[in-house]
């Protein structure tokens, strides 16, 4: 069972990322789908979920600018981060059932 991430990479203060986690292998539309980023010298951190039931929740310092979706035919989460800050430099990890991805590099600087 595999999560493969992508859609990492370089961006300005106040622009935007889409991440993507697919998950081909997995059982996909009974579960809860995670994200979660550590940024440089911190513990990880929940970043969101989007539930079976397409609810969503986010940690308080993303809420407003990130948006998690979910596409149970294609069995992939995506989440759409807008207004990206130096403090969102982390390394971004999806999680369902157990099994983690191996994470993608994102990285604010101007």
């Amino acid at each position: 069972v595999q999560l493969v991430e992508s859609g990492g990479g370089l961006v300005q203060p106040g622009g935007s990322l889409r991440l993507s986690c697919a998950a081909p292998g997995i059982n996909f539309s009974p579960l809860a789908m995670y994200w979660y980023r550590r940024a440089p010298g911190k513990e990880r951190e929940w970043v969101a979920v989007i539930t079976r039931d397409f609810d969503t929740d986010y940690h308080g310092s993303v809420k407003g600018r990130f948006t998690v979706s979910r596409d149970n035919g294609k069995k992939v989460t995506s989440l759409e981060m807008n207004n990206l800050q130096p403090e969102d430099t982390a390394i971004y990890f999806c999680a369902v059932g157990g099994t983690w991805g191996q994470g993608i590099q994102v990285n604010v600087s101007s």
